[in-house]
């Protein structure tokens, strides 16, 4: 049994997509990121970045329980571990693993900011709402073309497919007020990832606590201003 350690957001959608696509059976435990409860020493003990998801894997490697935070290692660990949604060796392997870590490295950290400044800031920062802006619409232009002539990331649903479709699903794409029309490939692939009904069980986990922009006081001081 795999114990996810989860909010719903962009991040947190990427562990639940991959558990219900690969079948495997886990247990959520809730941690409220609106009210600080990554900070609690029970999770730091787990997660010392005091982040979600974190997993905990009773049947980890040689059967040893094992710990895992960074959504790019989870879905990396659970692609391996079943045999599943990752090319076990080959330039096929590094492709997927390529379009994995641009969207960890690339695609998250700047859509991150792009809401931020542009959805939960206190006070408006021109500079860096139009920087950021400038730098998700090119970042949607390298996923244009890639999807281009293919229909999904890697070709075959994927990993990568699974860190990037959370971060492009209508509640967040508002927040960085992104027409999807004006990106026909996007669109397609987004809607061939929502028809998928594993996906949609993943995205559906928690989603009545979901809650994108407008945090009252205590959320934004848990998720923007409070030190671990």
């Amino acid at each position: 049994m795999i114990t996810l350690y989860y909010w719903p957001t962009p991040n947190g959608h990427k562990a639940s997509i991959a558990l219900e696509e690969m079948g495997l059976p886990y247990t959520v435990e809730p941690v409220n990121i609106l009210r600080s409860e990554q900070f609690e020493p029970d999770f730091l003990a787990l997660n010392p970045n005091h982040k979600i998801p974190t997993i905990v894997d009773e049947d980890g490697p040689g059967g040893e329980p094992i710990t895992l935070f960074e959504s790019g290692a989870i879905l990396e660990y659970l692609a391996d571990k079943t045999g599943q949604f990752l090319p076990a060796s080959g330039a096929a392997r590094y492709e997927v693993l390529t379009w994995l870590y641009f969207q960890v490295a690339s695609m998250g950290p700047m859509l991150g900011q792009c809401g931020h400044f542009m959805g939960y800031a206190p006070e408006d920062v021109p500079y860096a709402r139009e920087r950021y802006h400038r730098e998700t619409k090119r970042l949607y232009g390298v996923l244009e073309q890639r999807l281009a002539d293919r229909e999904f990331l890697c070709g075959d649903f994927s990993i990568a497919d699974m860190a990037t479709y959370p971060w492009m699903m209508p509640k967040i794409r508002e927040l960085h007020r992104m027409d999807i029309d004006e990106w026909p490939n996007i669109r397609r692939w987004e809607a061939a990832c929502t028809a998928r009904p594993a996906t949609a069980r993943g995205t559906a986990v928690l989603e009545d606590v979901m809650k994108i922009g407008n945090p009252d006081e205590d959320a934004f001081r848990s998720l923007f201003e409070r030190e671990g």
